[in-house]
This record gives C-alpha cells, structure tokens and sequence, in this order.
C-alpha cells in the first residue's frame, strides 16, 4: 500500500485569532476530499483555538518547536508533555530559522526529536543547505551531516519521524529548487535513512522551499517527495487547498 502524502503548513510568526479562524474554516470545509494528511503548525498561543476549530475534522495539529527538556526553570520554554495535551500531532524541530537566530546546532536538533517521539509526537526534522553551502558543492555534506545526528540519536525509532528538506536558498526567497535538484536530495536522504531502518518505507520526506501551487504538482510528482511542508501558501486558504489537491 502506497503511503498518503503529507501536507503540513507552518504559519511561522503570523496569524490572529479572526484570521486563523476564517483560514482553519476554509481548509476544514475544502478539504473534506483531500487524498492527502494535511496538517497545519501553528505559533504556540493559538494551538488551543485550532484544537477547536479541527474538532471532528481530518486536519492534524502541529506545533513550530518543542523543548528538549521535559519540564522546569526554562521560562518561555514549551514541552512535548504541554503540546500532547493539546492534541498535536507534529512538531517541527531543526527549522532553517531557528538553526540562524535561535542558534540551534545538530545535536540540540536530534535531542528535540527525541522528546516529540517520546511524548508521541510525530518530529518533522527540518534538514538543507545555505546558498554559500550549495555553490560551493557542500549540498550533500551539509544534508548528510544534519540528519546523521538525528539518527545516531534516534536509532530504532528514526522510522517513525518525518523529515523536510528545505534548501535555504529558497526559503522566503521564491526561488525554489527544480523538481530534479530537489528529487536528487531527496533520494539522497531517502538512502541514508535505508541504511538506518529496513522500514524506511514509512518515512515521509517532504520538500519545503517555497513550494506553492504553481508548483506543487511537478514537486510532488517526484518519486522521492512524499510531501510539502508550506510556509506563506499555507496562510491562503485557496492556494493551500490547491496544494493539497496535487498531493495525489
């Protein structure tokens, strides 16, 4: 049986609570035929509403980070055990903009994985290059390197993660990788992953640099993209939804 794509939005630094309801009514109702898991990873102050507003519907929650540490004198700090409650069903870790302004590095990165899967929390591991990275020919160092620590942490259960492979270069920049430059990392990814886990089968590998719906179909053609993970699309409640219409 061939897994369902995924489809996760993160809405990153935005949203209020009128316009998080109008866009979370809008995919809920047109999405009821999507052949696709589609989930959206909201800032931490409106999981509670968007736990609401899902009810009774096939849109997943995730959070945009989690802790490494399961509770204590960590002020501003969220934990896997928090997030649980709210019924999240993901939780982003390693994204490209918390390794640049939060400094995270590899390892930190690998322990948040360990604490999303311990609490039951699916971590979607954020991997990708720099441009100065991908022009001096260190695409596949970098990605190798990044999801190296996460397995070496992870073992057996590296199975159970998702991971995103989001070139920085075309973040917010609406430069996106090609379909083939993209399918190669994938492949590469997908590889690495094969030598850690005979389920490699289960793990969703999603492209995440700017795709959008102009793009999405030729994207997610590709043998190796099992997925999107969106960023400002997702905060269009039509071009989400076309997205999540290619993701066949």
């Amino acid at each position: 049986m061939t897994k369902k794509k995924l489809i996760a939005g993160n809405w990153k630094m935005n949203g209020n609570l009128a316009a998080n309801d109008a866009l979370v009514r809008a995919l809920v109702a047109g999405m009821k035929d999507a052949a696709c898991t589609v989930a959206v990873c909201v800032p931490a102050p409106y999981l509670a509403q968007v736990q609401a507003l899902r009810a009774g519907s096939a849109l997943e929650l995730g959070a945009q980070d989690v802790s490494p540490h399961e509770q204590g004198a960590y002020t501003g700090e969220v934990s896997a055990a928090m997030l649980k409650e709210f019924g999240v069903r993901y939780a982003i870790v390693g994204h490209s903009e918390r390794r640049q302004y939060h400094g995270e590095n590899d390892a930190l990165v690998a322990d948040k994985a360990k604490v999303a899967l311990a609490a039951g929390i699916t971590p979607i591991v954020c991997v990708g290059e720099t441009l100065a990275e991908r022009e001096a020919g260190k695409t596949e160092e970098v990605v190798k390197r990044q999801m190296a620590a996460v397995i070496h942490t992870n073992g057996h259960c590296i199975s159970e993660i998702v991971v995103a492979y989001e070139p920085v270069w075309a973040i917010g920049t609406g430069r996106t990788a090609t379909p083939e430059q993209a399918q190669q990392v994938h492949a590469l990814l997908r590889a690495q992953l094969k030598a850690a886990t005979e389920h490699v089968d289960r793990i969703h590998i999603l492209y995440g640099g700017s795709m959008n719906a102009g793009n999405a179909a030729s994207l997610l053609a590709q043998p190796d993209i099992d997925g999107g993970l969106i960023g400002g699309a997702s905060l269009k409640a039509p071009d989400f939804l076309q997205i999540i219409g290619a993701a066949r």
